[in-house]
């Protein structure tokens, strides 16, 4: 996975600059920059993370591993389904979101 993603997971982490969790990212999308979702997550609920996140303007990343793999990623030791960053500049989230798309 991209060591830029990685870098700003674990960057938001330490600055507690981020949300944990699908219910969580669903109540404060309108407080974020950039929304990651693993494939852990059930499709009715990343279909309504995407929809909703449509509605605010906020772009959406599709994490192709687990949440375990996302977690591992974040540098913590527990699951992470889903994570929204509250603090990204635009340039950092424009990055991510092509290096994603290549992989």
């Amino acid at each position: 996975m991209s060591k830029l993603l990685e870098k700003a997971l674990k960057d938001a982490i330490k600055e507690n600059k981020c949300t944990l969790g699908s219910k969580q990212v669903l109540g404060l999308l309108k407080d974020s920059k950039l929304v990651v979702v693993s494939n852990s997550v059930q499709n009715s609920t990343t279909e309504k993370i995407q929809s909703d996140a449509k509605k605010v303007k906020v772009p959406t990343m599709h994490f192709s591993g687990s949440s375990v793999a996302l977690g591992k990623l974040c540098g913590l030791q527990f699951r992470v389904s889903t994570i929204s960053f509250n603090s990204l500049s635009d340039s950092n989230i424009q990055s991510i979101l092509k290096e994603a798309e290549k992989n």
